[in-house]
């Protein structure tokens, strides 16, 4: 047996606990996709009848009869620390089977792998959609769990884990996530150990007192500010005062892993205490939390709505207004100017019920106002992100994919895909070196982007309906080189 290194130390040894699992191998594997048409999330016109080579988890090449043997050539990272079971050092007694971290030098080989070849057969080949709204945390629990203390983070990392596979297979291969705690589920996801979406966390949202975050109730007011609650504490929302705790709330959510920042500066729906029309935090502390995020070499997006709460947020230096659904025009042309971007929502007064009669008047204003933003914000040249912000209601998460086929009502497919793809990920990119998906781009189908990818039964360019029904159209659905559906094979 080869000779190891052994890099724990003697009582890790004696434990058999494991240090690291970080250089377990993933194989690899070439997938070549041939005869599609390709939508690269920028340009109108498809490439027709192209083939994509797929190595490891980017692509490799595109272009027309693509040509392969059955295996293909990679290089592959070997060593490193892994588990392994039954070695000891010779002068430690047994304790039976031990399971202990070793270390092997890293080198390069060469590898021979299978060559995938799928059948695209003139179908219609786009990049994995982008949702710049979802709360990976927050979508599919129940609002008993989370507003009424009937559950823990358990429980939310359950229900968030199984529904990150679902929103995959509806073709969101990446989210942009304005809220909540999906660290761990991130991890897990990234490490192949689980299916999901890509995610840019931006952990808790934060408000102050009396703003969108803060879920005390009334008699727990005024409270004791050296505390916090089970769901702060757990880095699911978070309410900070004054310029010198929000700067110390920013640094603990960006040590946290953040890739941004959200802020609420204006009143929500979902929350009793601040009507639509308030602006939340000073001047002063939203310019602290940017000042930190701008060290931090990412950015600060907003939950505001109001006209007033939107212009006075972006003159503070926040670059991304979430929802801003009462926007004037002049707001939105100092939001193009700035290049500041718009991420609203094309919600229907259907799409969600309210036990309380406050939030359910507010949402009445909300969806009022869909109609007058959007055109008035493409007519403007503002950027626009397409984002859903589903909550609280795993039942309803369908939507996210009904809300896409919902801006064919304001713009034409074309239009449409390509913000749920390139200009969506264009925004992501304004994460800097926080990205964490540094190895390609996202959203385009192109040489050295990352391999997430869908091939529709049909063109969603003609007809934008397809992308509502992605169980029956999306036949096969890729992220990072990896298939997690194929119906084409069947």
């Amino acid at each position: 047996m080869k000779k190891l290194m052994i890099t724990l130390s003697i009582f890790t040894l004696v434990l058999g606990f494991s240090l690291s699992a970080a250089a377990v191998e993933i194989p690899s594997e070439v997938t070549l996709i041939k005869n599609v048409n390709i939508f690269d999330g920028k340009n109108k016109k498809l490439l027709m009848g192209y083939d994509v080579l797929v190595v490891k988890n980017l692509i490799k090449k595109i272009d027309k009869a693509i040509k392969l043997a059955n295996t293909y050539e990679v290089d592959v990272k070997t060593g490193g620390y892994k588990e392994v079971s039954g070695i000891l050092p010779n002068d430690l007694p047994g304790y039976g089977d031990q399971v202990v971290t070793v270390y092997e030098p890293e080198k390069m080989i060469k590898k021979e792998v299978k060559v995938n070849v799928i059948e695209g057969e003139g179908r219609t080949l786009m990049p994995g959609l982008i949702d710049a709204h979802w709360h990976t945390t927050y979508a599919s629990t129940p609002a008993t769990v989370l507003l009424m203390d009937k559950g823990d983070m358990a429980e939310v990392a359950i229900r968030s884990m199984t529904a990150a596979k679902e929103t995959l297979l509806r073709g969101f291969t990446t989210v942009r996530d304005p809220g909540g705690n999906p660290f761990s589920i991130k991890k897990l996801i990234d490490t192949g150990e689980y299916p999901g979406h890509r995610i840019l966390p931006s952990g808790p949202f934060m408000s102050p007192t009396a703003g969108h975050a803060d879920h005390y109730g009334l008699n727990e007011t005024p409270r004791d500010k050296s505390t916090t609650n089970y769901w702060e504490r757990n880095m699911m929302s978070m309410t900070s005062d004054g310029v010198d705790e929000v700067r110390l709330r920013t640094r603990d959510i960006l040590k946290f892993g953040a890739t941004q920042i959200k802020i609420c500066t204006g009143g929500g729906v979902s929350s009793l205490y601040d009507p639509l029309d308030v602006f939340e935090y000073s001047m002063d502390e939203i310019k602290a939390i940017v000042e930190e995020a701008t060290n931090y070499n990412t950015y600060v997006h907003s939950h505001v709505m109001n006209d007033k709460g939107v212009r006075k947020t972006v003159e503070a230096g926040v670059m991304c207004i979430e929802h801003g659904f009462f926007a004037s025009k002049e707001t939105l042309e100092l939001m193009k100017e700035k290049g500041v971007w718009l991420s609203p929502q094309p919600v229907a007064w259907e799409d969600m019920a309210w036990s309380e009669p406050v939030s359910a008047a507010k949402f009445r204003e909300v969806v009022d106002a869909v109609d007058r933003l959007y055109p008035l914000a493409k007519e403007v040249g503002v950027n626009i992100a397409f984002g859903t912000d589903q909550l609280l209601d795993a039942s309803k998460a369908h939507q996210q994919s009904d809300y896409l086929v919902r801006l064919g009502k304001w713009f034409s497919p074309y239009e449409a895909l390509k913000i749920a793809t390139s200009e969506n990920a264009r925004l992501l990119e304004m994460s800097g070196p926080r990205h964490p998906y540094q190895e390609g781009p996202l959203g385009v189908v192109r040489e050295g982007a990352y391999a997430d990818l869908i091939i529709v039964d049909g063109n969603p360019l003609e007809n934008l309906e397809l992308v509502g029904d992605p169980g029956k159209n999306f036949v096969l659905i890729m992220k990072d080189g990896r298939i997690y559906k194929n119906t084409l094979e069947k």
